[in-house]
């Protein structure tokens, strides 16, 4: 705020600079042509040069006179006060006709002299007085600047003279669930006399919890604009600044607002960072942020029945939210925003790419079937990618080729082109990328192939794209296990051809370790039974348990490795019966791949034979 203030105090001063330079050269300007010298003559060669006839006018300012010659130039002379100047000239010998000939102009003395003083004495005091007030006002506002600190920093849309949250539903692709529990929310904020006489409380506040990108802030966005009323948006983090009481004065000017341009929603996005549980020792004893959300519950405390106010909130961590926060009465309803399955990908295209040229043969069906998990915000970026990779190529329309470069790019990162490989390099990373391809390929419970490439994206030297025949809410065993041979494929390809493994492998082992880890500590499915095994948190969320301790002894813990072990040991020799069973495919596909780089599905199968799966 400082460093805004002194650079508008330093654009006043030059600006008044500025003018000032532009007055005292308009100035000098006048002055100069008022103050220059003329020609001067005597009233006797006036009277001889009306009579050769070469003065075209002259103009009489009292006893002066400013002579114009028929040339354009100019003299001046004086007369006696108090004589006639025609009188003047016939008396110094002028013929009266060709004095008449002549236009004779009466003029009126005007003095500049004292409007010039006026101006040098002005000048000076104006500009003083121009320091002194931008002075003051840099000094009042930061006086006053912290009268400002209580005040909230909520964005207002829908209100009237401010822009409206510009969404409706009709922008909001899937979450068909979510939107008809909020549509009670817009009928209320529409119509609330008609639940108001039947005695029905609409809930104060609706918290919508989901992973980042499934559309929170949209969807509540969608309410007002739907509802069309007042939106007031606000951070969780902006409640809190130096200063304590900061935060439980911006909520009450927030919610005071609010009730005077009822009805309206109040949006609290990231409520996690002033809702975090309270009393949890490190995080969560920082007083200014407990006051902060103890204002705002016992704000939503205080509606009375007849309130049209409704809070929406989002967060992503709903588990280290305070229970104050989510029982009735404040919080009422919590809804879920889970990924969007492939028919809503679809929808979600659509909305994105509405407004973008594409060409006839792009198939939104098909990049939806592409992108399995991903959530809104990533098809979006996805659909940007592709206009942008299509202006790169001067095109005028977006292609289905676009498309499916940018998943892979929004995937893995973009191509790294300058990284050129070795022979050997190459060789090996086809390889290892086919042996992927082919243990995927051979294992009934694992995904099938949809394209292979050693084309370097990222941190990846390669990559084998395996996209399920149908979305699963769950995972079963068998399809773990399918999958942790699927990851170390690569790794045994590269054991039986090359006689030695590379550091390519590093993050097959971590992801393959990672599943078989969860399979016996957190899902239950190893020898040691149903039993989920509670460890040390591997991150620390501040307002919440700092640690946790094991609930295990270290006999079990041994138990645990020796399960993971054979968990792996197993997955190895499945995926080693494979690669050496159909060495001759593998051969053939690291062969392709070495020849053209990337495989796509069609290609792929055409070397090995489509091999169905789904019985």
């Amino acid at each position: 705020m400082k460093n805004k203030m002194d650079k508008k105090f330093t654009r006043n001063i030059i600006s008044f600079v500025l003018a000032l330079l532009l007055a005292v050269t308009l100035f000098g300007i006048i002055a100069t042509e008022t103050l220059q010298e003329k020609r001067e003559i005597s009233i006797r060669t006036l009277a001889q040069q009306i009579n050769e006839e070469v003065v075209e006018k002259i103009v009489v300012v009292e006893s002066d006179i400013e002579v114009f010659y028929i040339d354009d130039s100019i003299a001046t002379t004086r007369k006696e006060p108090g004589i006639d100047t025609f009188d003047a000239l016939l008396n110094w010998g002028a013929d009266e006709e060709k004095i008449r000939s002549i236009d004779i102009v009466i003029e009126r003395k005007q003095d500049w002299s004292f409007l010039f003083l006026l101006a040098f004495l002005a000048l000076p005091i104006f500009f003083l007085i121009f320091i002194f007030r931008s002075f003051f006002k840099q000094a009042k506002g930061g006086a006053m600047q912290a009268f400002d600190f209580s005040k909230t920093k909520a964005r207002v849309f829908g209100e009237k003279g401010s822009p409206g949250s510009g969404v409706t539903f009709n922008d909001v692709a899937g979450l068909e669930e979510t939107k008809q529990e909020l549509e009670e929310i817009v009928d209320f904020l529409r119509e609330p006399t008609r639940f108001i006489r039947l005695g029905a409380k609409i809930p104060k506040g609706v918290l919508l919890t989901g992973a980042p990108g499934t559309g929170k802030t949209l969807i509540a966005r969608a309410v007002a604009g739907e509802a069309k009323v007042p939106f007031f948006e606000i951070s969780g983090s902006e409640f809190i600044e130096l200063f304590v009481g900061v935060g439980s004065g911006r909520v009450r000017d927030l919610f005071a607002k609010a009730k005077l341009k009822q009805p309206c929603i109040v949006y609290i996005d990231e409520l996690d960072a002033i809702g975090r549980a309270r009393g949890a020792g490190l995080g969560g004893g920082h007083d200014e942020r407990e006051q902060t959300l103890n204002q705002i519950l016992s704000e939503m405390d205080g509606f009375s029945q007849d309130a049209k106010i409704v809070v929406l909130a989002s967060t992503n961590r709903p588990d280290v939210l305070d229970s104050a926060l989510l029982r009735p009465g404040r919080f009422d309803r919590k809804l879920v925003l889970d990924a969007p399955d492939k028919k809503s990908r679809e929808s979600i295209l659509k909305i994105h790419t509405r407004q973008k040229p594409l060409t006839k043969n792009v198939n939104l069906k098909e990049i939806a079937e592409r992108t399995p998990g991903f959530s809104g915000a990533e098809l979006a970026n996805l659909a940007n990618e592709a206009a942008i990779l299509a202006a790169r190529k001067r095109k005028k329309k977006i292609g289905q080729g676009e498309f499916l470069e940018s998943i892979e790019k929004v995937l893995l990162g973009p191509e790294r082109k300058s990284h050129v490989m070795t022979d050997k390099e190459k060789e090996l990373s086809a390889y290892h990328e086919a042996g992927h391809a082919i243990v995927s390929s051979f294992l009934k419970d694992a995904e099938p192939v949809r394209k292979i490439s050693i084309v370097s994206r990222g941190q990846a030297g390669g990559y084998t794209i395996k996209i399920p025949f149908e979305e699963k809410g769950f995972k079963r065993r068998s399809e773990f296990l399918a999958e942790i041979s699927v990851l170390l494929g690569g790794y045994i390809t590269e054991k039986i051809i090359f006689g030695e493994v590379s550091t390519g492998s590093i993050n097959d082992l971590q992801r393959s370790s990672g599943y078989a880890r969860k399979l016996v500590k957190e899902f239950g499915m190893s020898s040691l039974g149903p039993i989920h095994f509670k460890g040390e948190r591997e991150h620390i969320f501040l307002g919440r348990d700092v640690a946790e301790d094991k609930n295990y002894s270290e006999e079990t813990s041994a138990k645990i490795d020796k399960e993971v072990s054979l968990f792996i040991k197993e997955a190895i020799e499945v995926s080693e019966k494979i690669i050496r069973e159909n060495k001759e495919l593998l051969e053939k596909v690291a062969k392709r791949l070495i020849e053209k780089e990337s495989l796509e599905r069609e290609e792929y199968e055409k070397i090995i034979g489509k091999i169905d799966k789904k019985g």
